[in-house]
């Protein structure tokens, strides 16, 4: 019989995140993100956090509402943009942040979950990515050493969740979540739709309940837009 691993509630599901800790956060831009957990976090106020996300929210929503409460000291990820604050502590020292092209992140998480301690790729090389780490050549081609990435928790969100953590993810809000689900010591996953054990089809999931501890049904997704383009009117 499988193990239910599911948790009541959002407060049961962050249990033992303690400040000092290295967290992974999945997600893209605002797609994706758990929001439900990082509203927690912004609860429990734990801080002096490692925070390993492909971004970091916008300044009044995701990973920008950590970031508001000085709860994380260092950013590892890719993209800076659309984040005032994160790149105003950024400018002034007062947040460390380690920027990783986007492939190289995404690989480095995934490396961690599959037990690869690290890996040589030709993107950084020459850069100040590159600074200080070991070069091979492939193909008559340099490469640098990039180390896996793995976390204390890694926390996700996904579209549908059965009682053994197995999770279906919803097109682009499937991003960075997969990779970073495999690479927790513990793998929260908040739903938004958590259904008995029989309902998923094997061979839709894109997460198997191996790489998940808690899972627990979400609510109050607002699920903003972090840029709406639209056609001018004729």
């Amino acid at each position: 019989m499988a193990i239910k691993k599911v948790v009541a509630n959002v407060e049961e599901a962050c249990r033992g995140i303690e400040s000092s800790m290295t967290l992974m956060l999945g997600g893209f831009g605002l797609c994706g993100i758990p929001e439900n957990c990082i509203s927690q976090l912004v609860k429990l106020g734990v801080n002096d956090l490692t925070c390993i996300s492909n971004n970091a929210g916008v300044d009044d929503f995701g990973l920008g509402l950590l970031l508001q409460g000085r709860q994380i000291r260092k950013m590892i990820s890719s993209y800076v943009g659309e984040n005032d604050e994160f790149e105003r502590q950024m400018l002034s020292g007062e947040l460390e942040v380690d920027l990783i092209p986007q492939g190289s992140l995404a690989e480095r998480c995934r490396a961690g979950g599959a037990g690869i301690p690290a890996f040589f790729t030709p993107a950084g090389y020459g850069t100040e990515v590159g600074e200080g780490k070991e070069v091979r050549m492939f193909d008559g081609k340099p490469h640098i050493l990039e180390s896996a990435l793995t976390a204390d928790f890694a926390i996700v969100k996904a579209w549908k969740g059965d009682e053994a953590g197995n999770l279906i993810y919803r097109a682009t809000a499937r991003n960075f979540n997969p990779m970073m689900a495999m690479a927790g010591k513990i793998t929260i996953a908040e739903v938004e739709e958590l259904v008995p054990l029989g309902e998923l089809d094997p061979n839709e999931i894109h997460t198997p309940g191996i790489f998940v501890q808690r899972i627990f049904q979400g609510n109050s997704y607002e699920k903003r837009i972090e840029q709406r383009t639209v056609r001018p009117r004729n």
